[in-house]
């Protein structure tokens, strides 16, 4: 409850947090569009992406970094083991987890994908002085990396 002495409230599209969302909103259309004709979506995109970087990573491990819950990262996992990107086996290490690798399929997509996003960071890194892209990497990182009830 605000008392008389508060400052009055922002209009929403004045506050920091509206402004984050419509820079978001932005960034992901403009990442999409460069995606577009691989018709991967930007999960299925960091999945291939972690899978090609720890080849082996359980299905578990994958979902933990992309801060997924175990059915999502099973329906990506199963829609892109469909296109035949990834293949699934038992993990050597235990047995109960299954670990992950890319086909060539998913390699070639990976590399298409990996190209549009260079352009995509090109896009938005132009928008930006060297020093900005600095100052702003520093205060999302503020924001990303806060600790519960801060």
């Amino acid at each position: 409850m605000s008392g008389a002495g508060d400052k009055a409230a922002l209009p929403l599209i004045e506050t920091a947090s509206f402004r984050l969302r419509l820079a978001q909103a932005a960034s992901n259309r403009h990442l999409t569009e460069a995606l577009g004709e691989l018709e991967l979506t930007q999960m299925q995109l960091a999945l291939l992406w972690l899978v090609a970087d720890y080849p082996g990573i359980s299905q578990i491990d994958l979902g933990q970094r992309l801060q997924l819950d175990r059915a999502t990262t099973m329906g990506i996992v199963n829609r892109l083991q469909a296109r035949r990107f990834l293949r699934r086996e038992k993990s050597a290490s235990d047995a109960r987890k299954q670990a992950l690798f890319l086909e060539s399929a998913g390699e070639a997509a990976l590399g298409a994908a990996r190209a549009a996003v260079q352009q995509h960071h090109q896009w938005l890194e132009s928008r930006f002085t060297a020093a900005e892209l600095k100052t702003l990497g520093e205060l999302l990182s503020r924001i990303a990396h806060h600790a519960p009830g801060d």
